[in-house]
């Protein structure tokens, strides 16, 4: 009898089934599909006395626990952070799985990723919820609140005197759908051709980039559009003013408008919405505005709402005007917010960072106090991240110095920071010139897990041209839910594939990724002597869907039995050693040819078999249905006798 078939009978499900088995004194093993037809009568004959044992114990052990429950709810494992650290980190220290954080964090309204700051604050609240209690280094304590001072914006601008914040470029940012136009419209803002550079036509990484309008700069950061750059979008949307939401005229409403939506909601930034593509012969402006009401509640100013809509053609032209004024107006309501004092030391955040052969760790900033020049220190949290050698505007010309809500291009750091970094001109703690090589080289290295062999695993080294990419990439691997195969990052870094990176694979049994990066001579020729796999994409979906594939074909099928129909015999026609001829009546359902047979006699299962011929009037066929007589040629040990049912069945493979 089939595994699901008997707990079928039982009423519990295979797993429960295989788990209980062993209590009851039967050990058919965790991977068994079948048990034979005597162990099986007696599990269900030994069922009922079993069952009332397991609600006894578990009647008792609920009741003893009581007492016991309450008392490690009074217990709470310390832990020490501190007041920034990241989800990864925290993850390590609390030892809980970095799945759990990301999860509790997500409950509190906090949406981050795996190398995303938290403050001391945060994982206080969470980790009253996991059963921790969250208390700040003792070392840390000293440098709290110089820290906050020297990394917070909020901080520095209260400390500024009103009078010296002076007016600066708002900070725009574009988000929506992957395919609906930020690109273009960004094109077409500033008369450049970025989309033919990107590979597959999505933004990979972002960037941030200046235009004039009516003698007034804006800056516009262009966030990646691909669903796996959520964390990325997250943090322009952070950074800046306010926000251009912009919907396809013939697409209206998709996952990723919402998405986004819901981001521009928790940063609470003004925006407008842009309805791209009202060229098109297909485009719907109306429907589009009443999914836009439906959907996200936001109802357009000739609707009689407070949104600005405002319909435009990335691909003609049409409309880019008139939204630069709305930028600019909605911009205008908002001067007060809109401030900073270039005089002050230069505060900013980091929007992009990646090891550059030729110039060594550069990262763009969006300056957002104070005013960067050449020459200047860096650091971040007290830790020295070198001088600037030279800066370099979103054309790539070199400039003296950069003002409040302008991006530029720093050369001369030590170390390449993280996305979302906020580096401060000043003097830091210098860094041990190991610790900056395995910085710029080096990946982060998971702690080993628990060895479970039931479990397939996929290990990687995934090599990236830029932190974000990177990041995304791990993000959207740690989303792939499959508990029967592990995806095991064993580490991750910038840069080109080096000898470095073949001889950690193959001592981890690994396989490398890169993105937007190439191997070196000698590592493919090191590669191939050792039979290292190294894959390279340029588009994240390929990969991710590459590697979705490949699970697929680890999983195994769930063999699933299908009773299709009975037969009761009426007559025997021929007896061999392994084999009969019977002819019968389909009493229930139909039967098929090559299908598993079970002989019932007096309600029990006597014996079992197949069928390798089928016959209807002297004729072969593939099915008999119900009402109908037929002949079977049937294989296995010849017990038929007339009277007897047949029980037909089938296997079926579910691919998971």
């Amino acid at each position: 009898m089939n595994v699901t078939e008997l707990a079928r009978i039982l009423k519990i499900s295979p797993n429960e089934l295989r788990e209980y088995l062993p209590q009851m004194g039967f050990d058919i093993g965790k991977k068994a599909i079948k048990v034979d037809n005597q162990t099986a009568h007696k599990i269900i004959n030994q069922w009922p006395s079993f069952q009332r044992q397991l609600e006894a114990e578990k009647s008792k052990a609920e009741s003893g626990n009581e007492n016991e429950q309450s008392e490690e709810e009074i217990i709470k494992k310390e832990v020490k952070i501190p007041s920034f650290i990241t989800v990864r980190n925290f993850s390590t220290l609390a030892e809980i799985p970095v799945n759990k954080i990301l999860a509790e964090l997500m409950k509190n309204g906090i949406f981050t990723s795996l190398n995303e700051k938290i403050d001391f604050e945060t994982a206080a609240i969470i980790g009253a919820d996991l059963n921790l209690e969250i208390k700040l280094d003792e070392k840390d304590k000293k440098d709290e609140q110089n820290n906050n001072d020297a990394n917070s914006l909020k901080n520095i601008l209260k400390a500024t005197a009103t009078d010296k914040l002076k007016e600066r470029p708002p900070v725009i940012v574009v988000m929506g759908h992957v395919d609906h136009g930020k690109t273009k419209l960004l094109d077409a803002i500033r008369q450049t051709n970025v989309v033919d550079g990107e590979a597959g036509g999505i933004t990979q990484h972002i960037g941030a980039y200046q235009v004039n309008r009516n003698d007034k700069l804006i800056t516009f950061i262009d966030t990646p559009g691909h669903e796996a750059f959520t964390a990325m979008r997250k943090r322009g949307a952070r950074i800046a003013d306010i926000a251009i939401l912009i919907v396809a005229a013939d697409d209206g409403v998709k996952p990723q408008t919402v998405e986004a939506y819901r981001i521009i909601e928790e940063t609470k930034i003004p925006f407008v919405v842009a309805i791209n593509k009202v060229d098109k012969p297909d485009a719907n402006i109306e429907k589009t505005k009443q999914e836009l009401s439906t959907q996200l509640k936001i109802t357009s100013e000739d609707w009689g709402g407070k949104i600005v809509c405002a319909p435009i053609s990335a691909k003609t032209g049409d409309g880019i005007s008139e939204l630069l004024d709305m930028l600019l107006l909605t911009a205008d309501m908002e001067e007060e917010k809109i401030k900073a004092n270039p005089d002050d030391i230069a505060t900013g955040t980091i929007i992009e960072s990646h090891v550059n052969k030729g110039e060594g760790p550069v990262a763009t900033v969006l300056v957002q106090n104070g005013t960067l020049r050449i020459g200047d220190s860096l650091s971040f949290t007290g830790m020295s991240y070198g001088k600037v050698r030279a800066l370099k505007d979103y054309r790539g010309e070199n400039v003296s110095e950069a003002t409040p809500s302008t991006p530029v291009k720093i050369i001369g750091l030590k170390i390449a920071p993280e996305v979302g970094d906020i580096l401060t001109v000043g003097q830091g703690e210098k860094m041990k010139a190991r610790k900056v090589k395995s910085a710029l080289t080096d990946a982060i290295i998971k702690p080993i897990e628990e060895k479970n062999d039931s479990i397939e695993k996929i290990n990687l080294i995934i090599k990236s041209d830029v932190l974000g990419s990177g990041e995304a990439i791990e993000e959207s691997l740690a989303k792939i839910d499959c508990p029967e195969v592990k995806i095991n990052v064993v580490s991750k870094g910038l840069g080109n594939i080096t000898e470095g990176d073949i001889n950690n694979a193959e001592s981890n049994n690994a396989r490398i990724i890169g993105f937007n990066v190439k191997a070196s001579p000698q590592a493919e020729e090191i590669a191939r002597d050792k039979n290292i796999q190294i894959k390279l994409y340029s588009i994240i979906y390929e990969l991710l869907n590459e590697i979705k594939a490949e699970i697929e074909t680890m999983i195994k099928p769930e063999v699933r039995r299908v009773d299709i129909g009975k037969m009761k015999v009426l007559a025997i026609f021929k007896t061999e050693k392994n084999s009969q001829i019977v002819g019968g009546k389909i009493t229930e359902g139909q039967i098929e040819n090559n299908t598993s047979v079970e002989v019932i006699k007096d309600g029990q299962i006597a014996g079992q078999g197949t069928i390798s011929k089928l016959q209807a009037g002297k004729q072969d066929v593939e099915s008999v249905e119900s009402g109908q007589e037929c002949g079977i040629q049937f294989e296995g040990q010849p017990i038929i006798k007339e009277g007897d049912i047949l029980q037909i069945h089938k296997e079926e493979k579910i691919k998971k």
